[in-house]
């Protein structure tokens, strides 16, 4: 019987253990922390969102890049996900904006533990506080306190760089580019971003959000909501364009993004609630018949001058698109998310490594990226199922 080492003990790690055949394969899982799941955890915190409600489609659009998730998410689509844990006793509903969430009243460790349950009766070995270290110069596996090991196949679910409390802090990088392996530099994602705001709007508005807006950077375009921090913006709409601004803050020092206060109101529609309105102060115009809180009359008023402030035309524009000036992404062990790790062309269809046979990378080691949404655990949780459909029926083949 074949031996698999998993190394890492993320939810990738987790749908793969719970999907290998063991009556094929002898599974080990080495995990560096005293206990698994550590990041699914963290990211329960304020609602386990597990995957997003919409055609498999349109889930995939959100993906980048879209052709290299397609096949995976096809092979365990969020449908599938929900069914799966449907199966293990745990429930799920649709939330705000088609998210998905286990049923009220359930703990992301709930949830962790059902996971953990499934697993305990598969004859799979579990090695903990085993922190992998590279490999040897004969090419085996390598930890600390422990011997060096030479399974048939490993599988490496190590996480990319957020979070280091999880112990997903992309060391790993150093030991595959020792071997040749070009992985890609880490940076955040799904984070905040700077905006330079004027003091007096930051001492009034700080921690406040924006509801119902849009964000415009190049040629895309995000609805959702933004909260107001000292340090700029933060929230699902920036976080869902983080990629692009990443990439073109690589060659600029800074860059314009665009604020549409209402994306459900034409500039003419606007024009002409204003027109319409019966009320003689405009910031009472704008809270009343416009449906603007305080602190997106704030914006207003930092972005605009006075004589535009006080023309309806312009102020109607304004309201479309208020220009806001980007410098920096926030720092990385504070992103939800990291970009970078794994170039994909290091891999093959099914995440064997070109240039190490026999061995495999998933989950948020490879340089892709997600929204936040449930986006980022559907598809940890797909790449895991994949590579263990892969290797169940690499297996049934060889005999």
């Amino acid at each position: 019987m074949k031996h698999i080492a998993i190394i890492g003990g993320g939810p990738a790690a987790l749908m793969l253990a719970t999907g290998l055949d063991t009556q094929k394969y002898r599974v080990t899982l080495f995990e560096r922390n005293k206990a698994l799941g550590r990041k699914f955890l963290v990211a329960g915190d304020g609602g386990l969102n597990l995957t997003y409600q919409s055609s498999v489609a349109e889930l995939i659009s959100h993906y980048s890049p879209s052709d290299f998730m397609d096949p995976i998410i096809r092979s365990f689509t969020n449908a599938n996900l929900m069914d799966w844990f449907k199966q293990r006793g745990v429930a799920t509903f649709v939330g705000s904006s088609n998210r998905v969430f286990p049923d009220m009243g359930w703990k992301p460790i709930q949830v962790l533990n059902k996971i953990l349950e499934h697993l305990s009766a598969r004859e799979i070995e579990f090695q903990m506080n085993t922190k992998w270290t590279g490999w040897n110069t004969e090419g085996h596996l390598c930890f600390e306190n422990r011997a060096a090991l030479q399974p048939d196949i490993t599988v490496f679910a190590l996480g990319g760089a957020s979070w280091k409390v999880t112990g997903s802090d992309g060391n790993w990088n150093k030991a595959f580019s020792a071997r040749g392996v070009q992985v890609r530099p880490f940076r955040a994602a799904n984070c905040a971003f700077s905006v330079d705001w004027q003091q007096d709007f930051i001492a009034a508005h700080e921690g406040k959000p924006l509801k119902n807006i849009a964000l415009t950077f190049q040629d895309s375009s995000v609805k959702g909501e933004l909260v107001i921090s000292k340090f700029g913006l933060e929230g699902n709409a920036i976080y869902a364009l983080s990629q692009k601004i990443q990439e073109a803050l690589l060659e600029e020092d800074q860059l314009v993004i665009y604020l549409d206060l209402k994306p459900t109101l034409t500039a003419d529609q606007i024009r002409d609630k204003y027109r319409r309105s019966r009320r003689s102060k405009i910031t009472d115009i704008l809270k009343r018949d416009l449906n603007l809180n305080r602190a997106s009359i704030g914006l207003l008023k930092q972005s605009t001058d006075k004589a535009s402030f006080l023309n309806p035309d312009r102020l109607a524009i304004a309201i479309k698109s208020i220009p806001l000036v980007v410098r920096s992404a926030d720092e990385l062990d504070r992103a939800i998310s990291s970009l970078g790790g794994i170039a994909l062309d290091e891999i093959d269809a099914h995440f064997q490594l070109k240039k190490l046979p026999h061995s495999y990378a998933i989950g948020e080691m490879l340089d892709w990226f997600a929204p936040t949404g449930g986006y980022l655990l559907q598809a940890c949780f797909s790449m895991g199922f994949a590579l263990a459909k892969h290797l169940n029926a690499l297996e049934a083949n060889s005999k």
